[in-house]
């Protein structure tokens, strides 16, 4: 259908050959190809996600940013440095350690600090 528009896989067969990673739009004269730029954003609607191309491919639902906020408020800033695990002490709650423990793997797999 004209209006219609797909990203080119990176092997090509038939009428899209040689148009890896083109955009291919269908219009009322035929196949047209848009060679994607670094930095391109569009919208996959297959997927629901935004798609980008970068590095010469198109990854999907990745986005990069230096800051997430919400209402105006930063909620979620740069990745900070390691925070270790408690040890030693005198008094040692095992109880806390774990809870304290839960939080820093938690913190550490959501990637907002170091390993």
């Amino acid at each position: 259908m004209a209006g219609n528009a797909w990203i080119v896989g990176t092997a090509p067969t038939g009428g899209w050959t040689g148009q890896a990673r083109a955009i291919a739009g269908w219009t009322s004269g035929g196949w047209r190809f848009v060679a994607p730029r670094e930095g391109m954003t569009v919208w996959s609607i297959a997927d629901g996600q935004p798609m980008r191309f970068g590095g010469g491919a198109w990854t999907v639902g990745v986005l990069a940013g230096t800051r997430v906020s919400i209402g105006g408020v930063d909620v979620v800033g740069a990745r900070r440095a390691a925070i270790p695990d408690p040890t030693g002490g005198t008094v040692v709650d095992s109880q806390a350690r774990a809870a304290i423990g839960a939080i820093l793997g938690t913190l550490r797999g959501h990637g907002l600090i170091g390993g």
